[in-house]
Formats: C-alpha cells, structure tokens, sequence
C-alpha cells in the first residue's frame, strides 16, 4: 500500500493541499485500491474528490460495484453525490437501474439532480427506465421533471422510443416525450413526429395540450400548426391561452394579429392581456419593418 500511495493517490498532506495533480491508475487495481478511491470520494475538498472520481472512471466496469454501493447504501451525502457523477463518467449502462433508484429514493436533491445527469447520457438504453418513473404516480414533481428533462436531453438519440412513449395513455409520460421530441424534429422534420404534436395539441389533457403548444413555438414555422395555435386562443383554459400566444409570437405570425385584438377586448386574465399586449406590439411592429 505504500508504493500504491506514492505512484497513485498522493500522502495525506498533499491531500489537504487540495491534491491538484491528477491520479493516474495504469494497471489493475486490487479491490482495496478501489476502496480507497472510493473513500475519497467523501473527502471534504472538491478537487480530491474530482480526482478520485477520475481515478475511478479509469478503472472502468471493474470499480462498478462499490461505487452503485457508495451511491446506494452510504450515510455520506457527499459520497453518494459524488458516486452519482463517478458512475456518469464510468458509462457503464448496468449502472442505470441503481441510478434510476437514487434518482427516485435518496433524500438528497443534489443526488437525485446527479442521477439524472448520469442516467442522461445512456441515451436510448435509459427511455423504458425513464417511462417507468415518469408513470409512476407515487413520485415527486421534481422527479418527473427530471426524467422528462433526461427524455429532452436524449431527444434525437432515441427518437423511435419517444415517439412511441408520445402515444402512451399516461399524461406524464405523453408530455415528457412530445416535449422531448425538439431535437428530433428539428433535425429531421419527420411527419410522423410531427402529426404526434398535431394530435397533442388537441389532447384531452390540458398539460399535454400545453407541452405541444410550448414545443410548436420552439420549432421552425410549421404551417399546419399555425391554425391550431390560433384556434387554441379560444380556450377556456388561461394556461392554453398564454402558451398559445407566446408561441405565435415566438414564430412572428402575422395572421395571429386580428385573432390576438380580438382576445385582448374579452380576456379577464390580467397575466394573459399583458402577454397578448406584448404579442400585438411585437408582431404589428414586425410588419411595418417589412
């Protein structure tokens, strides 16, 4: 262990220095050698634990284990924080069942945020670990909309598996995948992701409704879009209206303008007049330029 210390992981004064110097593993390790850097991963200086974290992912697959243990069973928060990350840059994607139970079980925020930025990146090997959470209704708010932001992140890198959770019964998983589909559509302009967005703007869920709404208006003008869009300024729903209104003005739809003057004589929702307000401002000064 001596020799180990020297070669790898630096004496303890060099550690309370703040261990800038990076830890290089060059040959297999023994299974204490990964307690070891597993233990530094609670190590109250950030750039100890960076480098143990590092040290970790070049030992790869063989430290899997132990850190799932540190992220699953440790009583140290920063160690299980810290786990969370390391198993990210391990991309190891046996990982994702133990890091879709942080996400989902540990008390801390950060670890559950930490989770997610590692489950992320497994791309489409995540999406039915994803849909699991997101249609399960035991979760918390902020545990759906880390999977449904995992879903955004993965877009266009799974794109058949979100199209198919856009058709799910479930409201939950129907919202984080048609907002996920951006990327995907973007890129592509595939009709069929597109008709998805179409039929969800008239769902009868209002969130799905709203997600399609905010997606539209995200995206390049899309002309059989635009008159749902403008028929959704009739809704009785004020968060329909608003998410209507912002994404016509997003695409600069002048069409909207006579419909938007209209709206703002009627409209009782004091948030929705101002946005309706701002639109006609935008888009009218928009057409004198032209």
């Amino acid at each position: 262990m001596d020799n180990y210390s020297k070669s790898k992981l630096k004496d303890k004064k060099e550690s309370n220095k703040g261990c800038k110097q990076s830890i290089r593993v060059n040959q297999e390790l023994s299974e204490e050698e990964i307690k070891l850097l597993i233990k530094g991963l609670e190590d109250e200086n950030g750039l100890v634990r960076r480098n143990h974290s590092e040290a970790l992912a070049q030992v790869g697959t063989a430290a899997l284990p132990m850190l799932i243990d540190a992220l699953l069973t440790s009583k140290n928060v920063v160690q299980r924080r810290a786990a969370a990350k390391t198993l990210k840059l391990v991309g190891d994607p046996a990982a994702l069942p133990h890091l879709i139970h942080a996400l989902t079980n540990d008390s801390d925020s950060v670890v559950q945020f930490s989770s997610a930025g590692a489950i992320a990146i497994f791309g489409e090997a995540a999406v039915s670990h994803l849909i699991i959470v997101l249609d399960n209704p035991e979760h918390t708010e902020v545990q759906y909309g880390l999977a449904a932001w995992c879903l955004e992140f993965i877009g266009a890198k799974a794109a058949n598996a979100i199209k198919r959770a856009a058709k799910s019964k479930n409201t939950n998983v129907k919202s984080a995948a048609i907002s996920a589909l951006e990327q995907h559509i973007r890129q592509s302009q595939d009709q069929e992701a597109i008709k998805l967005v179409e039929s969800a703007i008239n769902d009868t869920s209002e969130n799905v409704q709203i997600e399609a709404i905010k997606l539209v208006g995200k995206l390049y003008r899309i002309e059989s879009l635009i008159p749902n869009l403008i028929s959704k300024l009739k809704n009785k729903n004020p968060n329909i209206r608003k998410a209507s209104v912002l994404s016509l003005m997003q695409l600069n739809i002048n069409e909207a303008i006579s419909p938007l003057k209209d709206l703002l004589k009627i409209e009782q929702d004091k948030n929705v007049i101002k946005i309706i307000q701002l639109a006609i401002k935008k888009l009218t000064t928009l057409r004198i330029k032209k």
